[in-house]
C-alpha cells in the first residue's frame, strides 16, 4: 500500500501545500507533538534534577512519544482498511499529505528570492526570520541568501525526503513517527545547558532517522544541480549535525558558493566551519537559482517512488 499512498500523498501536498484556510481551522499534527513535548519538558527537565534523571525523562518522553504515535497511526490505518476496504490507500494518502512538506517548503522560501530580487532587504530578512532561527535584523543581501539557501538545503532532508522515505519503509506510523523525532529534535534536541540531558534521546534518535534520508537528499540535489559530488563528499562533516552537512554541502556545491560560516544566535556570533569553502559568497539571485535544483531535486524523488511502486 506504500507506493501509492506515496505518490498520491507527495501530489495533494505539491498541488495545495498546508492551505492557510485549514491551518486556522485545525492547526497542524506538529502543533500536537509541540504541545506534548512542551508539556513533558517543563514536568520533567526541571533545572533542581540530577543530568541523569532529566536523561532518563527524555528518553522515557521519546519512548512514549514515538510509541504512542505510531500505536496511533497504526490504529488509524487498520481502520480505514476496514471502513473503505479496496479504497483504504486513499484515506490512508490523505492522512500522510499533512506529513509532508514539499510546496510548504517551496512557499516559505520563494518570498525570500521575490524581495530580494526586487532589492527590498527588509522584507527579505522577514521572509527569512520566519525559517530560521539565528539573528537576521543586521542581515545584508548576501547574509539573507546564504540563510535562506542552507534552509532550503537541510529541510529538503527534514520534510521531503526523510518523511517519503520513513512513508515508503512503514507507512503512515513510520511518516508520523518520524515527523515526531523531527519536531522533538527541533524543540529540544539542542547542545545548550538547559537541553543537553533531557533533549539527548531526542537528538540521537533523529541522528539515528536522517542517516539514510539524507545522504539520499544530497545525491538527489548534486544530481539535480549537475555537481556538487566533490564538495559534498569533502565538506559533509563540517556541520554539526552528522547529517545536516549532506544536503547542504551538496547544494554549496551545486551552486558553487560557500554556505555556514560565522552565524549570530541571540546576538552572539557563532564561528562555525565553512561548507563549500573556496566557493563564492551566496548572492540574491542564487536562492532563485537554489530553488530550481530543490524543484528537480523533489521531482527526482517522486519518479523514485512511482519506480518503488513499479517494482514491487
Amino acid at each position: 500500500m506504500a507506493e501509492p499512498v506515496a505518490l498520491v500523498a507527495l501530489a495533494v501536498e505539491a498541488a495545495v501545500g498546508w492551505p492557510a484556510w485549514l491551518y486556522a481551522r485545525v492547526g497542524h499534527p506538529v502543533g500536537a507533538f509541540a504541545r506534548v513535548i512542551g508539556a513533558a519538558e517543563r514536568h520533567g527537565n526541571r533545572p533542581s534534577w540530577s543530568e541523569a534523571a532529566r536523561r532518563t525523562c527524555g528518553v522515557l518522553t521519546m519512548l512514549l512519544l514515538v510509541g504512542g504515535v505510531m500505536l496511533l497511526a497504526l490504529a488509524v490505518e487498520q481502520a480505514m482498511r476496514l471502513v473503505l476496504g479496496r479504497y483504504a490507500w486513499l484515506g490512508v494518502a490523505l492522512l500522510a499529505w499533512p506529513a509532508m512538506a514539499m510546496r510548504s517548503l517551496y512557499d516559505h522560501v520563494r518570498p525570500v528570492a521575490q524581495a530580494l530580487a526586487a532589492g527590498d532587504l527588509p522584507a527579505a530578512r522577514a521572509a527569512v526570520a520566519m525559517i530560521v532561527g539565528r539573528d537576521t535584523v543586521a542581515l545584508d543581501e548576501r547574509g539573507v541568501a546564504r540563510a535562506a539557501i542552507e534552509s532550503l538545503a537541510e529541510s529538503f532532508c527534514d520534510g521531503v525526503a526523510a518523511p517519503l522515505f520513513w512513508l515508503l519503509v512503514a507507512g503512515l506510523p513510520g511518516v508520523w513517527a518520524y515527523k515526531a523525532i523531527n519536531t522533538a529534535d527541533s524543540l529540544i534536541g539542542h547542545r545548550e545547558e538547559r537541553w543537553r540531558a533531557f533533549g539527548w534521546a531526542a537528538a540521537r534518535i533523529d541522528d539515528a532517522a536522517n542517516l539514510i534520508p539524507a545522504r539520499l537528499a544530497g545525491v538527489l540535489l548534486c544530481v539535480a544541480g549537475g555537481g556538487g559530488w566533490r564538495v559534498m563528499w569533502r565538506d559533509c562533516r563540517r556541520h554539526a549535525s552528522p547529517n545536516a552537512g549532506w544536503p547542504e554541502a551538496a547544494m554549496a556545491g551545486a551552486l558553487g558558493i560557500a554556505l555556514a560560516g560565522p552565524v549570530a544566535y541571540d546576538d552572539v556570533t557563532h564561528d562555525k566551519p565553512w561548507i563549500g569553502a573556496g566557493g563564492r559568497e551566496a548572492m540574491p539571485g542564487d536562492v532563485a537559482a537554489a530553488l530550481a535544483v530543490y524543484r528537480r531535486a523533489c521531482m527526482l524523488l517522486a519518479v523514485m517512488a512511482g519506480v518503488v511502486a513499479w517494482w514491487r
